[in-house]
């Protein structure tokens, strides 16, 4: 009789107060506050960060932290990870919804074969992201790769 692999589930918790006008904070047990409001194309201000942009920051940061788990348990040391990441907003139907999300990840590597090795950790990486497999948005993963010794600092 073969045996299957248990998984654990995870519950993540929250909470939001409202402030002013269309701002307010969330905040989660030993995490520092966030100010959250609308962006400014729907009446909110400038300088807090809008649902919008932490939808794109977290897939954008799970497409990074897989890549990072999977790249430690293979035992490839990168240089530097740096991504973009872009969301499209859009009305579809007469309701708005992020349709499309562009990450663009660059690697620095020591060398040909840590490129190569590199490429096929992140061929695994949007299948395995978790935000990746939550949300609806169609979602595109273009990483650049660059060795060390062309990189000029």
């Amino acid at each position: 009789m073969a045996t299957g692999k248990t998984y654990k589930s995870f519950q993540y918790r929250n909470n939001l107060v409202w402030d002013t006008a269309r701002r307010g904070r969330t905040s989660a047990p030993g995490k520092p506050d966030i100010e959250i409001g609308s962006p400014p194309e729907f009446k909110g201000e400038a300088g807090v960060w809008a649902p919008e942009e932490i939808l794109v920051a977290a897939l954008n940061a799970c497409m990074m932290l897989t890549f990072v788990s999977f790249a430690q348990s293979k035992g490839l040391e990168f240089v530097a990870y740096e991504s973009a990441a872009e969301g499209l907003l859009a009305n579809v139907d007469g309701k708005y919804r992020i349709i499309e999300v562009s990450v663009r990840p660059t690697l620095v590597l020591r060398s040909q074969a840590d490129i190569a090795a590199a490429r096929t950790i992140m061929a695994e990486v949007k299948e395995n992201c978790f935000i990746s497999n939550s949300i609806t948005a169609d979602v595109t993963l273009d990483p650049q790769f660059q060795l060390a010794s062309d990189v000029v600092t």
